[in-house]
């Protein structure tokens, strides 16, 4: 916020304007599949990522299991320079 007084012809006014950045970020979705196999045991897929898959004795840890993976996938594309489609409208840099 900018605060500001001015002489406008002898008379004093009192004003302020206000500057907000507002930042878009756009959503990446990816779909979890998630199954129970006849063991019990709950099965996590990532179809836009192959290979992504994860189990987990309980539902919340399968998905907690398969997120983390994900995300360690897309950071290792990354750092090996791959292109991950994903991603693309997520970063910028700016001209």
């Amino acid at each position: 916020m900018t605060v500001y007084l001015s002489d406008n012809g002898g008379q004093w006014r009192f004003g302020w304007t206000s500057w907000v950045a507002v930042a878009y970020v756009p959503s990446v979705v990816m779909q979890i599949e998630i199954e129970r196999e006849e063991d019990g045991r709950w099965l996590t897929e990532i179809p836009d990522l192959p290979g992504v898959m994860a189990y987990g004795q309980t539902q919340a840890e399968a998905l907690a299991k398969v997120k983390a993976l994900a995300l360690r996938v897309m950071a290792d594309r990354l750092e090996h320079g791959e292109a991950i489609p994903e991603l693309v409208d997520v970063f910028s840099v700016p001209a």
